[in-house]
């Protein structure tokens, strides 16, 4: 098979630390490769019909280590190795045209298509038992038409669904065993061991007994265990979505995605020791950082209102890190978050800083009488087929394998309706050279990243809001901002409207 190390002729300087795959900026490296990746597709039809389908491709900069007893996680000196020839490693997430041996590509981390393996055997075991399961369950029901069976009683029905359910446990159970992923420092762990060690908490543990199936194939864990396998020292790494969008996911052809955390998260937790990741640019852990950058608009003994910056956490999460509710806590006493914006929208947010006030905020909440706005900064003109106002209704529900991405889901979704109006085809922007479209937002509903889905969906607008790392392209900062609250005062009845500052992603 050909070696699938690709030569990167160019003078682009390599970067410094490895990115942080689950919150990058594409480094120009991996564009240049991506840009290989995209036409070799092109050119070969037997591949290019299913990659047009939708496709998540990546790829991973690499260089050779200089010397083959040197360990990954040993640093090279910056002028040693200022030179040294850059090399792309490529690969596809899961099956491409029903392989995942094409020679272009890194092979799997375990080959499970094998015909004659112990996985294609034990999968048609499985089947030719579904096989007996249904034509018993036939025969049982008819009693009175001939039997073909065999003169020996045949087993029971609970006995057969007992064995396929232990047969396909085992299986699972034996496949994720045989993916044994290496990192930066030599180590090599299994998926069931990775899972065990990721999810320590007995609660965490019974939620999460197992990895999900597929997990071990996608982009990252095959890119990063074939360098590690061939003394490859990974630099920066990218994947980029080809082809069709599917109908329930936001995914744009050519553009640039995080690592999934449902699936990538605990193994690329793993994989990734030993080398230097550069830590997420939207988080400062500092709270006196954020100190003086959260405005107070109104204070009285009920309510706080703040102008949130983009970059700060509403509440606590799972990472160490300030939020609204931590330092309000810390100068006012203890306060309760009747509402919350995602950590990267500004804009304001009300605080309760009674368990009256905030039960009474709630209220107001889930009787949809609190009055939000946002504005939004579009990353493209709008089509020509889109009305420049209306109303956007889209059922969404929580992708569980890659979480907090949203999916939108006729079926088992939540309905999301939104409200929209194009301010400005063409406003001016601090951080794009171009001027795009300003819309402004008003939510009827409050689900989860529902603006933010609503704008980048088809059946949306069509069009993801600027520096929307999740479903579109990230950028310095996501440029959306809610502009105008309204809610009746919890103590004194009186109905208060708040208009925000000017987000720092307009022009003055």
């Amino acid at each position: 098979m050909a070696v699938p190390l690709h030569p990167l002729h160019t003078t682009l300087e390599k970067p410094q630390r490895f990115n942080n795959p689950f919150d990058y900026e594409s480094h120009p490296l991996c564009l240049l490769a991506a840009d290989e990746v995209k036409l070799f597709v092109a050119s070969q039809p037997e591949l290019l019909a299913d990659a047009e389908r939708g496709k998540m491709f990546g790829v991973l900069i690499v260089e050779k280590v200089p010397s083959p007893h040197s360990p990954l996680s040993t640093p090279l000196s910056p002028l040693s190795t200022l030179h040294s020839p850059l090399y792309f490693l490529a690969a596809y997430s899961g099956l491409l045209a029903g392989r995942n041996d094409w020679p272009f590509f890194v092979p799997p981390v375990f080959d499970a298509q094998q015909p004659d393996g112990h996985f294609k055997q034990t999968e048609r075991l499985i089947s030719s038992l579904t096989a007996q399961l249904v034509q018993y369950a036939a025969t049982e029901s008819q009693p009175s038409l001939p039997s073909s069976l065999p003169s020996s009683p045949p087993p029971s029905l609970s006995s057969l669904r007992q064995r396929r359910k232990q047969l396909s446990e085992d299986l699972q159970l034996w496949l994720f065993r045989q993916y044994r992923m290496l990192n930066a420092r030599g180590e090599e762990k299994d998926l069931v061991d990775i899972w065990r060690d990721y999810h320590r908490s007995p609660r965490l543990q019974e939620r999460f007994p197992l990895p999900p199936g597929g997990s071990g194939d996608c982009c990252a864990p095959k890119l990063l265990q074939y360098a590690y396998q061939h003394g490859l020292r990974p630099l920066a790494i990218a994947e980029f979505w080809y082809g069709t969008s599917p109908r329930g996911e936001i995914r744009h052809h050519g553009q640039f995605y995080p690592a999934c955390r449902g699936k990538c998260l605990p193994i690329l937790t793993h994989m990734l020791k030993g080398l230097e990741v550069e830590e997420s640019p939207l988080l400062s852990t500092n709270p006196h950082y954020w100190k003086d950058r959260l405005p107070i608009l109104h204070i009285d003994d009920a309510v706080i209102v703040v102008s949130k910056p983009s970059g700060l956490l509403s509440v606590p999460g799972r990472i160490e890190a300030p939020s609204v509710q931590s330092l309000l806590t810390e100068e006012y006493g203890p306060v309760f978050m009747p509402h919350r914006l995602d950590m990267d929208t500004s804009g304001l947010l009300v605080v309760a800083r009674s368990e009256s006030a905030y039960k009474h905020l709630q209220q107001q909440f889930y009787a949809r009488t609190i009055y939000k706005r946002y504005i939004a900064l579009l990353s493209a003109t709008l089509p020509p087929t889109v009305p420049t106002k209306g109303t956007i209704s889209l059922a969404l529900r929580p992708d569980p394998l890659d979480r907090p991405r949203q999916v939108v889901d006729p079926l088992h979704g939540k309905q999301a309706v939104t409200d929209y109006e194009l301010l400005s085809a063409h406003c001016a922007s601090r951080f794009h050279r171009d001027a795009l479209p300003l819309v402004s937002l008003t939510p009827h509903t409050g689900r989860t990243h529902q603006l933010r889905v609503h704008c980048a969906h088809p059946d949306g607008l069509g069009i993801p809001i600027l520096g929307d790392n999740l479903y579109g392209q990230k950028d310095r900062r996501l440029c959306l901002h809610a502009a105008e609250l309204a809610f009746v005062h919890p103590t004194t009845g009186e109905r208060l409207v708040f208009k925000a500052p000017q987000p720092d992603f307009l022009s003055d």
